[in-house]
This record gives structure tokens, C-alpha cells and sequence, in this order.
């Protein structure tokens, strides 16, 4: 019998060190899984070890905190914030040009995923959000926050989906304390020699 998963994860008062990390980049076609087979679609950002060198070192497995996305004006999500005048993200509602980036929370994977035998470090993040079409080429910022599990093999592509279903669970009532809120986290500035600090929603949403 499995031992059960804690259904939330760290401490109340938000991250610690050595979170958050940052990562961003274009979304690029991945192994086409995430919603033929799992019917939870995911958002492949390359993994280049120049722009995110902590990616080596950290243990593979499942993180969670927050994405942001610059979608085109084309986009259904775009359409429909403009139909309504609105934004559904946590992102500055008084901005639905294709400029701005909005902010959902997310999963993701870092690693090789045993059960699919990959044979390539892969960063496929699951925004936890229903979308209404793909986004490749648009550009994602992501803010994570924390580490839910190891990355393990499975028996079954059931127990997988149920897994991933729990990491989800997991990442949303973690996030609902409100030292993890984006805006709670503070992120350093980028570049060397650096030292300002700012909060993880400003970073989100900044323009490019």
C-alpha cells in the first residue's frame, strides 16, 4: 500500500531559499504526450544550461509556482479578455494587449520522466488553466517556488495521470497561502553585479 502524499507542501510563510529560481524562453513543441495520451497538456521551454545553470543541479522531479504568458492578440484567450474587458489572469486587467503577459499558477516536470524512457533533460510545464488552443512561439516566464516529488516510473499510465492529478491538487492549495503569492516572493534583479530586488509578479508580467 502507497504511503499517502501531503496534500500541501513548505512552510506558510512562502519559499525558502534556494527558491525561487527563474526560468523563461519561447514554448516549443515537446513529445506531443501531454494531451493525446494524458489528456494534460504541457508547455516545453528549452533547457539551456548558459541562461539557467542551477537546471543541472537540482534533483528531477515535479516543482510548482507560477507562469506567465505573452499570448498574440490572435490567441482565443486574447479574444476573449477583449470581447470582455477583462483579464482572467492575475495580471494587470487594465492591459490585454498582445505586450502584456498574464499570470496563471502552474506544475512542472524537470527531468527524464522514467515511464516514457526520455533520454533528454526536458522542462514541460502544465499551466493550470483550461486553454482553448496551443501556444507555441509565445513567450513564458516561469517563477517556481517549490519542489512537490521525485520523478518515478510507473506501472501504468493510469497511476501516472493520478499522480500528476495529485501534483496539481498539491500546487494549487500550496499556493493559496499567502506567502506564496507572486507578489510575497521576492526575486533578485537580473545580471551580474545586481543586487536590487523586486517581487515575483512584477517579474511575471514585465515587458520585454
Amino acid at each position: 500500500m502507497s504511503t499517502p502524499r501531503p496534500s500541501i507542501v513548505g512552510p506558510d510563510s512562502g519559499p525558502e531559499p534556494p527558491y525561487p529560481y527563474t526560468m523563461e524562453g519561447k514554448v516549443i513543441k515537446g513529445f506531443g504526450r501531454g494531451s493525446k495520451e494524458l489528456g494534460i497538456p504541457t508547455a516545453n521551454l528549452p533547457v539551456d544550461t548558459s541562461l539557467t545553470p542551477w537546471i543541472e543541479s537540482i534533483p528531477s522531479g515535479v516543482y510548482f509556482g507560477y507562469a506567465s504568458l505573452q499570448l498574440p492578440d490572435q490567441h482565443p484567450q486574447k479574444k476573449a479578455q477583449h470581447h470582455a474587458g477583462t483579464s482572467e489572469s492575475e495580471s494587470d486587467p487594465s492591459s490585454s494587449s498582445s505586450s502584456s503577459f498574464d499570470l496563471f499558477p502552474m506544475v512542472m516536470s524537470i527531468g527524464y520522466n522514467p515511464f516514457y524512457k526520455n533520454t533528454v533533460r526536458s522542462a514541460e510545464v502544465h499551466v493550470l488553466h483550461a486553454f482553448e488552443a496551443d501556444f507555441y512561439g509565445a513567450h513564458m516566464r516561469l517563477l517556481i517556488l517549490g519542489f512537490i516529488r521525485e520523478e518515478r516510473d510507473y506501472e501504468s499510465l493510469g497511476a501516472l495521470v493520478e499522480d500528476i492529478e495529485m501534483d496539481c491538487r498539491v500546487a494549487r492549495a500550496s499556493l493559496e497561502r499567502g506567502g506564496w503569492r507572486a507578489e510575497a516572493v521576492r526575486v533578485k534583479g537580473e545580471g551580474e553585479g545586481n543586487d536590487s530586488e523586486g517581487n515575483g509578479a512584477e517579474w511575471l508580467v514585465r515587458k520585454l
